[in-house]
């Protein structure tokens, strides 16, 4: 089992991975602070982390805890890190392994979760939804699709309340997308590779986001009419449309980019957003934007003239500025080079890009971010390095077990809302700073009633009458507005 767990992570850290990124702006020194993972708090997280209810940051790694089978930790905003959860402590896995996923915060303030599993000789290990309480509290709910799948990869939370995913499987083994009630329900929506020669794509990683018209959008890996990607569009009951193919070097050097590095992010006006692995005119991948009828443009070109810091291995956050934050993950494990041990960048909505901070591989450094950052209620850029950090003294830097981190560019604090979409009398759950004390709760101008549960989130319901915009909660401290805004669903 560990050989096999440690194939699936190695393949999705590498998978990110294509072209070494050459950058052009270099921002004034931000201020990073490193929290070290220790092997039994966790171990090399491929994943980001989710803000939950109390304010703090949750992740998984696939091979934390005191056997190395993977774990649930948890991180407050000044750095303690505390194992919440080890994995595979029931026979045969049957609680699941290898987290390969964060957890992902729900409107009953409860973090749900996925686990890695396969069969083997007949015996399925893990493969399981889970539920964890921010007290501590696991749950392991149900076993995700007994057969005719493998290996839920990753859920997102929707606005009928449901988890949307992607994992293996499918009729064609090739991967699906599926659907999952917190009843046990679980629907397969669309099996990749079905038509001939994958034109539908193939290997999607991460899952597919929910538009301002209540459909999903992703991309995979591979597939399409080229071999190098596609974005695709689903509804909720599985209408499955390719909106964009990507380009393939046998047509030049694809200055639209090519193989899609991750997941999409949103802005304000319900385009989305992602980044190329590899194309452009540097071959070192690109920034695109592509709207929901799948008009498709480049936003920024990762130049190769530039120095040299990683890769583009994450989707893209859209900030409360308005702006988007990426990472560039580093050299794959072993390779050490000081040159492309990562970064986190910031990219205007013009495509005016600029380097916020540069990862130092070596003693005691964290570095290599595969998976997004996000931004705290705090204001502040959260999210994991896969290596480095303390090495528990040893002399390598390979030897640490990998970082959380929290980086401060200026952003000021805000509220954010779970789900980000809904229909009216939608349950929400809005996080944020500060808020004992709040007088008042409007959804785009519209008043909503709401209860204050702690410092750190209120319980509101969408109000009669509100409609898609920014969610505003009056606190003693002033007015915070959300980030995204909230899309009121009919």
């Amino acid at each position: 089992m560990k050989g096999a767990k440690s194939l699936l992570s190695v393949g999705l850290a590498l998978a990110c991975a294509a072209a070494t990124l050459s950058l052009a702006v270099r921002a004034q020194a931000q201020t990073l602070n490193q929290f070290d993972l220790n092997g039994q708090t966790g171990y090399e997280p491929y994943t980001t982390v989710t803000q939950a209810t109390d304010g703090n940051f949750y992740g998984t790694t696939g091979f934390g805890g005191p056997n190395f089978e993977g774990n649930i930790f948890r991180v407050t905003p000044g750095g303690v890190i505390t194992n919440i959860h080890n994995f595979c402590q029931e026979p045969n896995c049957a609680d699941g392994w290898a987290g390969n996923w964060p957890p992902i915060l729900a409107s009953d303030g409860n973090l749900y979760g996925v686990t890695y599993g396969q069969t083997v000789d007949g015996v399925t290990y893990g493969q399981t939804l889970y539920r964890l309480t921010v007290d501590g509290v696991f749950t392991n709910l149900f076993p995700i699709c007994s057969s005719g799948c493998s290996y839920p990869l990753a859920i997102t939370l929707a606005s009928d309340g449901n988890f949307y995913g992607v994992g293996g499987g499918g009729s064609s083994n090739n991967g699906t997308i599926f659907r999952v009630s917190l009843n046990g329900q679980y629907t397969v929506l669309h099996s990749f590779c079905v038509l001939p020669n994958c034109i539908d794509g193939n290997y999607a990683l991460y899952p597919p986001i929910q538009g301002n018209d209540g459909n999903f959008y992703g991309t995979t890996l591979v597939g399409g009419s080229e071999n190098t990607g596609v974005v695709y569009k689903i509804t909720p009951s599985g209408t499955y449309t390719v909106i964009h193919n990507f380009c393939a070097f046998e047509n030049g050097n694809c200055p639209g980019g090519t193989y899609p590095a991750a997941g999409l992010a949103r802005d304000a006006d319900g385009n989305f957003w992602g980044a190329t692995q590899s194309g452009g005119t540097g071959y070192n991948g690109v920034v695109f934007k592509i709207t929901p009828a799948g008009n498709y443009s480049v936003i920024y070109d990762f130049d190769r003239a530039s120095a040299y810091v990683g890769w583009s291995s994450a989707a893209l956050t859209l900030g409360s500025d308005g702006n988007f934050y990426g990472v560039l993950g580093g050299g794959p494990s072993g390779s050490w080079d000081p040159d492309v041990s990562g970064g986190v960048y910031r990219l205007t909505p013009e495509g005016v890009y600029t380097l916020l901070y540069k990862f130092r591989e070596g003693l005691g450094y964290g570095f290599n971010p595969l998976a997004p950052v996000i931004q705290g209620t705090d204001g502040n850029l959260y999210g994991t390095d896969a290596f480095g950090g303390i090495p528990a003294g040893y002399l390598n830097p390979d030897d640490g077990y990998g970082t959380a981190f929290q980086l401060t560019t200026g952003l000021s604090p805000l509220v954010e809302t779970v789900p980000v979409a809904g229909a009216v009398g939608q349950s929400v759950i809005i996080l944020g700073n500060g808020l004992t004390g709040s007088t008042s709760v409007k959804f785009n101008g519209v008043e909503a009633e709401f209860t204050v549960e702690s410092d750190t989130y209120i319980k509101t319901t969408v109000p009669t009458g509100g409609t898609t915009g920014v969610v505003s909660v009056l606190t003693p401290s002033g007015t915070l507005n959300s980030n995204p805004q909230f899309a009121v669903s009919k």
